[in-house]
């Protein structure tokens, strides 16, 4: 049980597992060193106040649809793109270098001595690994690219825009629309739209700096 927990909250990315660890084991210990307070005077600590429904402006947002059409964020999954392709060329060009150089092993097998031939393999083997250091590395700084610029949007120009929205529409609360359900005839609960031509006139594209290796 203890350890569903433990990763759920490291999915979800709300604490560090060791801090969520920690907090676990406090739990468990102080459960069975103390009586627990009866529930009604735990209540005590609740106030009577809550929102009324007739109070709150609500509005829901799309982010997936944000991410497919607002245009900085077309233009930077581009550029991600053209950075895939050149690390997909560059891999497939040493995949055929290193096809070549098998057959040519396998070739000479009978020609070259045993100690040779162990020499070529292991030098083989050793283009193999470094090829897939290499693809991972450059692998892990074009995502590391592709988030900075991620995070440069959000920060700078889509949290900006989605406040604004906010204050000017005086909402309450804005929701996830993954995550509510409303009928269609509920006229302007979406703010989806406003948010992308809001997002495109602030900005349009964000550079992605050059992954290291490319």
């Amino acid at each position: 049980m203890t350890q569903n927990i433990i990763q759920k909250y490291k999915k979800m990315g709300i604490i560090a597992g060791a801090a969520v660890i920690v907090a676990l084991v406090g739990v468990f210990a102080l459960s069975g060193s103390r009586k627990s307070a009866p529930l009604d005077t735990a209540l005590n600590e609740v106030s009577e106040n809550a929102s009324r429904a007739s109070d709150l402006r609500i509005a829901i947002i799309s982010m997936d649809k944000i991410q497919m059409d607002a245009k900085a964020l077309k233009d930077l999954h581009k550029q991600r793109e053209t950075f895939e392709k050149k690390l997909k060329e560059k891999v497939e060009k040493e995949q055929k270098a290193l096809e070549k150089e098998k057959a040519d092993i396998e070739k000479s097998q009978d020609v070259l001595s045993q100690e040779a031939l162990q020499r070529r393999v292991v030098e083989y083997q050793r283009r193999i690994n470094g090829l897939q250091r290499d693809i991972a590395e450059k692998a892990q700084a074009l995502e590391a690219s592709y988030q900075e610029a991620l995070n440069t949007i959000q920060k700078k120009h889509l949290d900006p825009v989605i406040e604004g929205v906010i204050a000017k529409k005086k909402l309450s609360l804005v929701m996830d629309g993954r995550m509510a359900r409303a009928s269609k005839d509920v006229a302007d609960l979406d703010i989806t739209d406003e948010v992308i031509k809001a997002l495109d006139k602030k900005i349009s594209s964000v550079k992605m700096s050059t992954p290291k290796g490319f």
